[in-house]
């Protein structure tokens, strides 16, 4: 398969026509005669629901297969309108994006080498294309500013949680690396600011027992995410989230009791730092989601989240060395 090459860091789209023998959504869909056809019939009514135009041509069947949309086969074959669609067969297309405001805040690069970037992804910033944030995310600005079509995040960070993130840069190594996150191999500590539960006093008990400077407590409980609802809710049933946490220190901030929080994942789910917090009656200082969903706008950096990811560790997978990174960045609660 030879994948159209991104455009502006941005990667290409992809379809999968009706038909075909493999499993697949459409696999029992009728065939289009054409690529005309199935443009029209198809993919644009699908499409036009969930994608906002930016101009008149965007999404009409003449801009895929214009030098802009370049809708290629599977194979990197340009392709007409009046060809015929391959059943089950995969296409890319470069999928139409309006300019994005530029998020004022800079990528740090603390290394690289032949396989890898590690980076400081600031506050606000998206990991990778999502939703509104696609020319404003670290691998789309990466790839374009240092003309690397390959940078591909292995893991994610929140939009609005700064600190170490880290790329690809070769596919060929890039499937060892993955397997450390996938397989849980990655030791990551992130750093955290924290108000104190309603009505603490100095001397008052805290949540898992912890005390300044004392062992970490663990919290495992079930977290659930709704597609199209942003706050993670904790329910009933097995644990599927853990997360140790070691208070750090006490201070105040705006006359309200406040800790600084080191919190270890055990596992990945959504929010999960976040989420655990909230619900020891700990949230985080600029969390505009939880206790409760402000329906933050994601061009409003008056506050910024105070939750850093400070500190990830691996044996590489190739050469089998200790790494270690640790981030530049600091947690600031006059900025929450």
């Amino acid at each position: 398969m030879r994948v159209l090459p991104p455009r502006d860091g941005i990667s290409a789209a992809r379809l999968r026509a009706p038909g075909g023998r493999e499993t697949h959504a459409a696999a029992d869909d009728a065939v289009p005669a054409t690529i005309r056809d199935w443009l029209e019939k198809v993919v644009i009514p699908r499409t036009l629901g969930r994608e906002q135009a930016f101009d008149d041509r965007t999404w009409e069947p003449e801009f895929f297969t214009s030098d802009d949309g370049s809708l290629t086969t599977a194979f990197g074959e340009r392709v007409s309108l009046d060809d015929p669609v391959t059943p089950g067969g995969f296409y890319f297309f470069h999928k139409p994006y309006p300019p994005e405001p530029r998020v004022p805040f800079e990528i740090d690069i603390r290394h690289e080498d032949a396989d890898l970037l590690v980076v400081d992804k600031p506050h606000f910033l998206a990991s990778t294309p999502n939703g509104r944030f696609v020319r404003e995310s670290v691998v789309t600005r990466l790839r374009a500013e240092r003309g690397e079509d390959d940078i591909v995040a292995i893991h994610r960070l929140d939009r609005v949680t700064a600190g170490l993130l880290v790329l690809s840069r070769r596919p060929a190594t890039r499937g060892r690396y993955q397997m450390l996150f996938q397989e849980r191999r990655i030791r990551k500590t992130y750093r955290a600011l924290a108000w104190l539960p309603d009505e603490w006093r100095s001397g008052d008990p805290l949540p898992l027992g912890l005390e300044v400077g004392g062992a970490a407590g663990d919290i495992r409980n079930r977290l659930l995410k709704t597609d199209g609802v942003r706050a993670v809710r904790v329910v009933e049933g097995q644990p599927n989230a853990h997360t140790s946490i070691r208070l750090d220190r006490i201070d105040e901030h705006e006359g309200r009791p406040m800790g600084e929080f080191t919190l270890t994942p055990h596992t990945g789910k959504t929010h999960q730092l976040r989420v655990h917090m909230n619900a020891l009656g700990m949230p985080l200082l600029g969390d505009p989601v939880y206790p409760v969903d402000e329906g933050p706008d994601g061009y409003d950096f008056t506050h910024a989240l105070q939750l850093l990811a400070d500190h990830l560790e691996f044996d590489d997978p190739i050469t089998a060395a200790p790494r270690t990174f640790t981030s530049a960045l600091s947690l600031d609660a006059a900025a929450s």
